[in-house]
This record gives C-alpha cells, structure tokens and sequence, in this order.
C-alpha cells in the first residue's frame, strides 16, 4: 500500500476551517434535533391519548399495548431505512440522503396529525396511523448513520468523540421540545379535556412543519463530507473501490460488527424509550402513579437537560478513555439500577418520578455520546453508511421497538417490578457485545482502511489524517 499526503493531485482537501467545523456541528445536531422531536411527539401522545383517540373500544389497558404496538411499528422499519437510505448515502453523498429523510420525516409527522380519530372513520384511522408510524421509521433509520457521519468524517483527530456527541443531541433536545410543547397545550386547553383529546395533541404534530423548513435550510448550506468526496474521487478513477450494493458487502465483510453493535447498544435504546415513552404512561396511568400530564410533561423538560449535559461529556470523556470503557460503563451501571427503578417510583411522588427518569436517561446518555464516533469507525467509507445504520436499527428493534412493548405486557401480567428485570438482563448482554467489539478510534476514516494514523500526523494545527490506499 502507498501513503497519499493530503497534497497529492489525488489526495486530500485541507482541513475544514473552525467555521465549517462549527457550521457542520450545529446542522448535525439541529437535524437530529427535528427530525427525533417528529418521531417523540409520536412516543408522547401514545402514552397520553392514543390509547383513547384511536383505540377506545379495547379499553385502558389493552389500548396502551395496543398503542405502544403502533409506537414499535417505527423500530422494525428503520432497518429497512437504513439499508435504502445506507445505499443511497454511500452512493451518492450523506448530505442529499439527509435532506430526503428531513422531508420525509415531516411530511409523514403532519399527515398524522390530521388524521380522524376512531370515532370518525373507524378502522382506518389506525390503519393510516401504522402506515404514517412506518414512514416515520424509514426516515430516521436512514437519519442517524448520515448526521453522525457528517460529523465524524469533518472531525479533526483526537476528537471524534465531542464532535460525533453533537448529533447525539437530538434526542435531548428534541424529548425537551416534545415535552414542552405537549405541556403547553396541555395548560391552555386543560389536563383532561375534551379539547387536548380532540384537538390539543394535533397541534405538536402540525407545528413540526415550521421545524422542518428551518432544518431544510440549515442542512443546504453545508458541504459535502471531505471523506465522502475523496472516495467518491477515487472510485471514479478505480472501478475496484466502487461498491454497487453497499448492504451485501457490509453484510459479508463485516457482519461481527454489525451484530455485536446492535447488541451494544440494545441497553442504549431500551432505557431511552422506556424513560421517553413508557415511564411517562405509567406515570400518568390508572394503574400506575396517578400523576397528572402536566407532572409529567415538566419532569420531562428538567430531564432532558441533565442529558444533553451528560451525552456531551461522554463523548467527550471518550476521546480520552476509550468509546468502549464509557459505553460498557453506561450498561454496567443500567444493571442495578434497573432494579432499583421501580421500587423507587412506587413512592408514587413526582419527586420519586423525577429521580427515576433522570437517572434512567442519564445512564442512557454515558453510552449515547460515544456510539456517534463508536460507529463510524467500525466501517470502511464504501459502505459506511449502511454498516453503521444496520448496526445502530438493529439495537432500535430489540431495545426500542420489543421492550416497551414487552415491558407494557409484563407490567400488566407480572407487576412493574418484572419490567426491571428484564431491563437488567439487556444490560448484562449489551456489555458482553460492547466488550467483543473491535477498537478502531484510532484509525483513520478515509477509504475505511482502518490503519492507525501516525503519530507524526498528529502534531501541528490543522494536520490531517495520512491515508493508506489499498
């Protein structure tokens, strides 16, 4: 193999200007942002008021696992999201696949709230919910993989781990804007009306339109990855570094990765969505603490910043400790806390509650900050988009699409102390994948060759990364 230096005719761009770094970082983080705030709003309302809106003739138990069964349609599509858009990010550039599934995303979260409720048209208004759930879920399988790549292939060396943690924002950020936008309807047309039943829970669901547009705008001002462009430069003059199907080459080269990361980060997804989505139904079910929506909502907001805190500090704690020592962490920590969680929310306060979703989405941020530079690096860039798509959607089909809905069936049957369990159990098995992984975070991205930049490479403002070409 011969060494490129980054001014070789067929070598690399100069680094990015701290402004297009800073540019890069807020679009990645601003996308995730609106695009996860579509795909929450949908977690709120099935806990609050789908059970009632679309299925009201099952009755409050059977339609929340009915309405959580909906909520998990989204998780067994965004694999299939992430192999049509992987493809197509890996074909033809991250930044045009963005913008698609940005639409996407909004489109489908409009549609939905305008859909009739069952009393009007009876069957189809599920039939149209699923279907629109299921759009919702290609577009943010193919939304991860390219905000984090964005990121993680403009990122300077020695700090992937910071910059990957941008985008890794979303999630907060957007729990917080859902929550505070559920909690203002709430207060103007009331905890129990009739209005927030028919109309009121419409309104976050129509409002993501204007979030959109402004994500649209921040998302066309940016450039192309450096790393992306290079490949692409380079399989144009070497049909030999051209990949047509992306899936079947990240499938046959590196299936170990792409299963032990989904293990990975199982733990990841199934504390998020059973703090986002779960907790908030137990909290204000019947059945559970009896707490009103607008507790609820409130603790959701406060929340929400103790993890945006702790997903940028990981990621940056990774950089200097290693993705997996702070990810392996995050699920031994899930271990005994998941059997501590509901004995503590049987207090049956808002405080008890605020302390459990707290600490639940914080053990779940210590592993979310560095899975967006964790990822990255475990793929070659031909097909760098599907591989590490595959990975983080197959995590989002156990973790966020199974144990919630499992956790709604064992709370109903087994009490919510089973629901601890089994999240205990998920988390012995995510450490064990997070283990098994291969380190690479001090390999270069460029081709994906996985060689360790020299040490040389790394002194000097704006050095870049040495590239090895097969």
């Amino acid at each position: 193999m011969t060494s490129v230096s980054p001014t070789s005719p067929a070598g690399l761009q100069a680094p990015p200007s701290r402004r297009t770094l800073r540019k890069v970082a807020f679009a990645s983080a601003a996308g995730t942002t609106i695009e996860f705030y579509d795909f929450f709003i949908y977690g709120t309302a099935a806990a609050l008021v789908f059970p009632v809106v679309f299925f009201p003739a099952l009755g409050a138990a059977a339609g929340t696992i009915a309405s959580f069964g909906t909520f998990a349609v989204a998780f067994f599509a965004r694999p299939i999201g992430a192999i049509i858009f992987g493809h197509y990010g890996d074909r033809i550039g991250r930044k045009k696949t963005l913008i698609t599934t940005l639409l996407m995303m909004g489109i489908a979260t409009v549609m939905i709230g305008f859909i009739p409720d069952a009393s009007t048209i009876g069957v189809a208004a599920p039939i149209l919910l699923v279907v629109l759930r299921f759009v919702q879920g290609l577009a943010v399988g193919g939304e991860w993989a390219g905000a984090t790549l964005l990121v993680a292939e403009y990122a300077p060396k020695g700090k992937r781990g910071l910059f990957g943690a941008f985008p890794q924002l979303g999630p907060s950020m957007a729990f917080a804007l859902a929550s505070g936008t559920f909690l203002i309807t709430n207060l103007t047309l009331g905890d129990k009306s009739e209005a927030f039943i028919t109309i009121g829970w419409r309104v976050p669901f129509i409002l993501s339109a204007v979030l959109v547009l402004v994500g649209l705008w921040v998302r066309l001002s940016i450039e192309e990855t450096p790393v992306f462009k290079n490949a692409a430069a380079n399989a144009a003059k070497s049909t030999g570094t051209a990949t047509r199907l992306p899936i079947l080459e990240s499938i046959k080269r590196q299936p170990r990765e792409i299963l032990l990361a989904g293990g990975s980060l199982t733990l990841l997804f199934a504390f998020f969505y059973i703090g986002t989505a779960y907790l908030t139904s137990y909290a204000t079910s019947p059945t559970g603490m009896q707490l009103s929506r607008v507790e609820v909502l409130s603790t959701g907001i406060v929340a929400s910043l103790f993890v945006a805190a702790a997903t940028l500090a990981s990621g940056i704690l990774s950089d200097r400790f290693g993705r997996k020592k702070v990810i392996a962490t995050s699920c031994i920590l899930a271990v005994p806390w998941s059997l501590a969680l509901f004995p503590i929310l049987s207090a049956n306060t808002v405080f008890a509650f605020g302390i459990g979703l707290t600490v639940t989405l914080v053990i779940f941020a210590i592993a979310y900050g560095p899975a967006g530079a964790l990822l990255p690096e475990l793929f070659e860039t031909r097909y760098r988009y599907t591989g590490a798509g595959m990975g983080y959607n197959l995590a989002g089909v156990i973790g966020g699409g199974i144990v919630p809905l499992v956790a709604a069936q064992l709370a109903g049957t087994s009490g919510a102390w089973s629901v601890g369990y089994l999240l205990a159990g998920i988390g012995v098995f995510s450490v064990l994948c997070t283990l098994a992984l291969p380190n690479r975070e001090k390999h270069a991205l460029e081709d994906g060759s996985h060689q360790v930049v020299p040490e040389q490479a790394e002194g000097g403002k704006g050095a870049s990364e040495s590239v090895s070409r097969r």
